[in-house]
């Protein structure tokens, strides 16, 4: 689904996993917009999110979560 985005910019609803998870997704968490900004891997597959906020979440390597993708405009 593709759906525009505040400020214009198109952006596509993905499931994402520690496999797919990318710098620049945005997740709906607790009520808030977060943009991923980094990732670590973590043993087991799992990987540790970083957010603009600050705010870190580890996701195990099982864990399904929707997200946000700008899409790259070619």
């Amino acid at each position: 689904m593709r759906a525009p985005a505040p400020g214009g910019a198109l952006v596509s609803t993905v499931e994402v996993t520690p496999a797919t998870v990318q710098r620049g997704d945005i997740m709906q968490l607790g009520g808030q917009a977060c943009r991923v900004s980094d990732l670590f891997q973590l043993p087991c597959g799992a990987k540790q999110l970083v957010f603009e906020s600050g705010e870190l979440l580890a996701i195990h390597a099982r864990t399904r979560l929707t997200a946000l993708r700008p899409l790259r405009r070619r």
